[in-house]
C-alpha cells in the first residue's frame, strides 16, 4: 500500500487529471479496501486538530453525532462496526451520546482502531468497544477530566494540600489566598462531579462490552486511565505495550500486514485532507458518504 509520499503523488496525479476531489477520491478508496478486506462497516472518526490546533470544532462535541447518523444510515448493521479513531477528545456529555447512540446501533460489536492517537474522550470512545487495534505508533490518553485546561483532580489535590497546611502553618493562609481565588465558589463541586461521571461512565461500558462483567478488571483498567497522579499529564501519550500491560483487549496492527498498511494509507490520506483543505473534521463512511466540518462552518453530508 502507498506511504505518506506515495498517497501524496497519487492526490496529486488525480489533480493534474482535473479531477476537483482528488483529496476525497483517494481517502474513500482506500477505507472502501479496509471493509473489503474486513467484511466489517468502517467509519473514520477523524479531527484535523494536529493541523488547526485553534479550531474549537476540533474537538468531540454535539456535532459530531449528527455526522455519525449520517455514516450510519443505511449500513447493515449485523456485519458490526470498525471505528477509526483520530481524535484530541472533547466534550465529555457529547461522548456518553456518542457512546450510548453507537451501542444503540451495532451493539457491543464495535471494534475501535488507533492509527495514530486517540486522547481523552476519544480513549474513551476507544475503552467502550469490544477491543481495540493498535500499532507500535498508536496511542491512548488518561481521562481523568479538565475543566478549561485545568485537570478537575489537580484541583482538588490543591485544595487538600492548602487546608492541610494552613492547619500545620496558619502563616501560609495568605499565601493560599492568591492562589485558590483563582477558581470560582462551585468549582470544587464542578470537578468532583466530572470526576465521577467520567468513571462511572467508563466503568459501565468496561464492564458491559470490553470486560465482559469482569468488573474487577474494568476497575483496574480504570484506575490506570483517570488517576491523574499516577499519570502525570493528560497529555500522556500510552503505548499499546501499556494498553496491553493494564488489561485492555488489543489487536496488534502488526498481525496482519495487509489490514495494517490499509489502515496507515487511510490515515495519511486524511493527513494530507486537513493539510489540503479547509477541513476540520471528517466522518466517513466506507461507502463515501462523508459529514464535513470546514473552517468556514459549512456542515453538508456529501455523496460519492
Amino acid at each position: 500500500m502507498p506511504n505518506w509520499k506515495e498517497v501524496l503523488e497519487e492526490i496529486q496525479g488525480h489533480i493534474q487529471t482535473g479531477q476537483p476531489n482528488a483529496l476525497d477520491i483517494v481517502r474513500r478508496k482506500y477505507l472502501a479496501k479496509i471493509q473489503q478486506k474486513t467484511g466489517r462497516n468502517t467509519i473514520a472518526y477523524y479531527s484535523g486538530w494536529l493541523q488547526k490546533p485553534q479550531q474549537v470544532d476540533a474537538i468531540v462535541n454535539d456535532k459530531d453525532k449528527n455526522a455519525l447518523m449520517v455514516t450510519v444510515h443505511k449500513l447493515d448493521r449485523s456485519k458490526g462496526l470498525d471505528l477509526i479513531l483520530h481524535t484530541p477528545g472533547g466534550d465529555l456529555a457529547a461522548t456518553e451520546s456518542i457512546v450510548d447512540y453507537l451501542h444503540s446501533m451495532f451493539g457491543e460489536d464495535i471494534r475501535a482502531i488507533i492509527p495514530q492517537i486517540s486522547m481523552s474522550a476519544g480513549t474513551m470512545m476507544a475503552l467502550a468497544c469490544k477491543e481495540i487495534m493498535m500499532g507500535k505508533q498508536s496511542n491512548l490518553g488518561p481521562i481523568d477530566p479538565q475543566i478549561g485546561g485545568v485537570p478537575c483532580q489537580g484541583v482538588l489535590d490543591e485544595f487538600d494540600q492548602a487546608k492541610k497546611d494552613i492547619k500545620t502553618n496558619p502563616n501560609s493562609a495568605p499565601l493560599w489566598q492568591v492562589i485558590i481565588s483563582k477558581y470560582h465558589p462551585t468549582f470544587l463541586g464542578t470537578c468532583q462531579n466530572a470526576i465521577d461521571w467520567s468513571e462511572k461512565l467508563a466503568e459501565e461500558w468496561l464492564t458491559r462490552n470490553m470486560c465482559a462483567g469482569n468488573a474487577a478488571k474494568a476497575k483496574k483498567i480504570l484506575k490506570e486511565f483517570s488517576d491523574h497522579k499516577m499519570n502525570k499529564s493528560h497529555a500522556r501519550h500510552i503505548s499499546k505495550e501499556k494498553c496491553k500491560e493494564i488489561g485492555l483487549s488489543i489487536v496488534d496492527m502488526e498481525d496482519d500486514n495487509e489490514l495494517q498498511d490499509l489502515i496507515l494509507t487511510v490515515h495519511h490520506s486524511f493527513m494530507h485532507t486537513f493539510s489540503q483543505s479547509m477541513a476540520v473534521k471528517v466522518v466517513e463512511n466506507h461507502l463515501g458518504i462523508a459529514f464535513v466540518e470546514s473552517m468556514q462552518m459549512q456542515f453538508s453530508p456529501q455523496n460519492p
